[in-house]
């Protein structure tokens, strides 16, 4: 009986999740997260039901346990995370670092008393 009710707790807070990582985003970006989040929310009830097929799984591809063959996988999710993660911060920080750019210039033109197209002097100080 114990094993039964922690399946069901187990299966409503996999759906629970997954359900509220499914609200907000573009459509893009909803429809590949809908994707991915269905297939891990079938795995994760799946595994929930037949923890057995983990270790089946394993013995065919060679790993002793159904279990570190899920760590394994997990060690593969996690790192792949990592690398898109840094790609994608890598990407903001150019952005904002030609953001920046273009604020500083648009302001040193905005507060420079020369007329437009003249040619800087050194007795204007340049």
């Amino acid at each position: 009986m114990k094993i039964i009710l922690l399946q069901v707790f187990l299966i409503v807070l996999v759906l629970a999740i997954s359900w509220r990582l499914l609200t907000g985003g573009g459509q893009r970006i909803q429809a590949v997260r809908r994707l991915g989040l269905g297939a891990f929310a079938t795995f994760a009830v799946l595994s929930i039901l037949f923890p057995n097929v983990w270790t089946r799984i394993a013995h065919l591809v060679g790993v002793g346990r159904g279990t570190d063959l899920i760590l394994y996988g997990l060690v593969i999710a996690f790192f792949s995370f990592v690398v898109t993660t840094y790609r994608r911060l890598r990407q903001v920080e150019l952005r904002y670092t030609r953001l920046a750019r273009r604020l500083a210039l648009d302001e040193a033109l905005r507060d420079d008393p020369r007329p437009p197209g003249s040619v800087p002097t050194d007795a204007d100080g340049a």
